[in-house]
């Protein structure tokens, strides 16, 4: 595969394993992870879906980074949460179905162009492979806060669809969100998904419908990390 030219040799390098340390700076300046990215979110458009682009990838993989920061892990543990983060959705330009395996192979094609560490990318690439709530587990603290950092990205912003008469129910859900943040305690251990939702444009009742699998793989995750899953809504403890 060919990258930037650019790029050479602007990662650091772990003296321990001598491989390339591989950032999400490196990565946002990576044409082949940029035109992937754009690529794939102007076909979730096209398909009807909310956003899955820039926006969408360097939000959870600064929430998936802070996860593992407010609860104590390593600051190298906590930047590999960040790429995955940053990458969980890149197999979204293959197609959306079953678009966590596509992305975890073309993380690893990325990855390995970039001289990064095996263990490294065996990790993210599990991360990847299992964010979604239709097959994925957590499989390590990285896979558990790339999910936690996925699940909470419920916002108004992410609607596509400029139609609001045409909003289907993820549209109108999302729409509804005015406010979402992913609160950690890292002396409670506690994760707490915070929602301010317009009940005029969607019932909370929604929100349940669409988002129940979602929250369940959230609480699996946060129990991987040792803690407890909460969600609030409107100030009101409802998970």
């Amino acid at each position: 595969m060919v990258g930037d030219p650019s790029l050479k040799g602007s990662a650091s390098t772990d003296e321990r394993t001598g491989n390339s340390l591989v950032t999400v700076q490196l990565l946002e300046r990576d044409a082949e992870v940029q035109a992937y990215l754009t690529r794939g979110n102007e076909q979730m458009d096209l398909l009807g879906y909310t956003e899955h682009g820039q926006r969408h990838a360097r939000l959870v993989g600064n929430i998936a980074q802070n996860v593992l920061l407010r609860l104590g892990f390593p600051q190298r543990r906590t930047e590999l949460a960040e790429i995955a983060g940053y990458l969980h959705d890149i197999g979204n330009v293959i197609y959306r179905d079953e678009h966590d395996w596509a992305g975890a192979l073309i993380a690893r094609d990325v990855l390995l162009r970039l001289g990064a560490d095996f263990e490294e990318i065996a990790l993210v690439m599990g991360a990847i492979g299992n964010h979604e709530e239709e097959r994925g587990e957590p499989v390590s603290d990285v896979s558990a806060a790339v999910i936690l950092a996925d699940k909470s990205d419920v916002h108004r912003s992410r609607v596509q669809n400029r139609d609001m008469l045409a909003f289907d129910i993820h549209d109108r859900v999302n729409y509804a969100v005015e406010r979402s943040f992913l609160r950690v305690d890292g002396e409670q251990k506690t994760i707490t998904l915070e929602l301010d939702i317009d009940t005029e444009v969607s019932q909370v009742g929604e929100y349940f419908e669409i988002f129940m699998s979602r929250m369940l793989l959230s609480r699996r995750a946060a129990l991987f990390l040792d803690c407890r899953f909460e969600l609030t809504i409107n100030g009101n403890s409802v998970f």
